[in-house]
């Protein structure tokens, strides 16, 4: 594949595309199909065309099996954790998976017992809240400090974080970068966190999946595993290309773990009901990390337009304010002084489809993907804007 089969052109992100015809999740959630769909993470554009490419060519050799994943997706990981993250990992670290939620409750199961409890903070991504609870575990929640007027406007609360803490906890989920608040954690935060995780022998599962999708350019994504020997023999990380490459319906996603005992556990949860990725999964992971750098670079500035037209259109909007995500595609929208005990359904009236903050644990906010072209995010704004007027 040459050069120019992977260059981007400028109003790539620019175009339209009928995913309702597709049956598409996010376009066909409300009953009222003017409502502008802006709630999950799933963006609007499509993938790298060579990704594209790859998979069709997979599609027309006819023979669609079981496929495992082969040394080629497994080498294609580790290069791309070594050259964006300067993470140097091993093949045989990774355990597969057909999804990240899927991830996450197969680390709430291996870690700990029947009864052990789970921690996390909160805003967070609404399976973190909910997978402890599936796993028959106690969920534990701690809120980030929000500074007003202050960067980062989120922060962890760590004495609260240390309180909360009990014998039976047995894990901490990590979400970083942040998912809604689109913080990415300093090393001196990770390094604070990390402290108390190993202080009181918990393991950490870290979400990283939006870790290449920084829009901050003095903002830098720092494996947690790569903190300290330490810390990376405690640490399970789950990453995906879904988020950054936008195949999240290709099912494709691992656990990356040192610790061997660990790895085992991870497999044994997952006999009898974790299915293996498919071949499209195995073949969009690799051909993502191998050809898509281009079309993310593409992707990333085009992003960083998006976020800042969201940063001023509602910040002149009355009754909300809006945190600067640091990366992932998704504003969390401050809707307290707007009056209204729903707010997300206040804006589906409005014809603009948000997702509700109560499930990522805080009613009084919405969350809004902006990864869409811009004539339509544009439009979206513009009914909030008229419905608060």
């Amino acid at each position: 594949m040459n050069e120019r089969d992977l260059s981007i052109s400028p109003d790539f992100f620019d175009k339209t595309i009928d995913r309702a015809a597709a049956n598409s999740l996010k376009w066909n959630h409300y009953a009222d199909p003017d409502v502008i769909p802006l709630w999950v993470a799933d963006m609007d554009f499509q993938s790298p065309p060579a990704v594209c490419r790859i998979l069709a060519d997979c599609a027309e050799r006819g023979t669609y099996g079981y496929t495992l994943a082969g040394d080629q997706t497994a080498e294609a990981v580790c290069h791309w954790m070594h050259e964006r993250h300067d993470w140097q990992i091993k093949p045989e670290w990774i355990v597969w998976l057909p999804g990240l939620v899927v991830g996450l409750n197969v680390v709430c199961r291996a870690v700990g017992n029947s009864g052990d409890a789970v921690v996390t903070t909160t805003p967070v991504y609404p399976p973190f809240l909910s997978a402890p609870g599936l796993s028959d575990r106690t969920l534990i929640t701690v809120p980030h400090l929000q500074q007003k007027g202050e960067s980062p406007e989120w922060v962890m609360d760590f004495d609260a974080l240390e309180k909360a803490i009990t014998p039976q906890t047995k894990l901490f989920l990590l979400c970083n970068p942040q998912n809604p608040t689109g913080r990415v954690y300093s090393e001196k935060e990770l390094k604070q966190l990390g402290e108390i995780c190993l202080k009181h022998d918990l393991w950490i599962c870290s979400d990283e999946v939006h870790c290449d999708l920084v829009l901050d350019e003095n903002c830098r994504h720092i494996p947690l595993a790569t903190i300290s020997p330490e810390l990376a023999a405690r640490t399970i990380t789950l990453h995906s290309p879904s988020k950054t490459f936008n195949v999240p319906g290709l099912g494709m996603a691992y656990a990356i773990c040192e610790d061997s005992a660990m790895r085992a556990r991870l497999e044994k949860v997952k006999e009898g009901i974790v299915p293996y990725p498919n071949l499209f999964g195995y073949a969009g992971c690799c051909a993502s990390f191998t050809h898509g750098e281009p079309w993310r670079q593409a992707l990333l500035s085009y992003l960083r337009a998006n976020r800042d037209l969201v940063l001023d259109a509602v910040g002149k909007m009355p009754g909300l304010s809006v945190s600067r995500p640091e990366a992932t595609y998704l504003a969390w929208i401050d809707a307290r002084e707007l009056g209204q005990h729903d707010p997300a359904a206040f804006f589906e009236k409005a014809g603009v489809g948000l997702s509700g903050g109560g499930a990522f644990g805080d009613p009084e906010f919405v969350r809004l993907n902006f990864a869409c072209p811009r004539a339509l995010l544009q439009k979206a704004l513009n009914r909030m804007s008229a419905a608060l007027s």
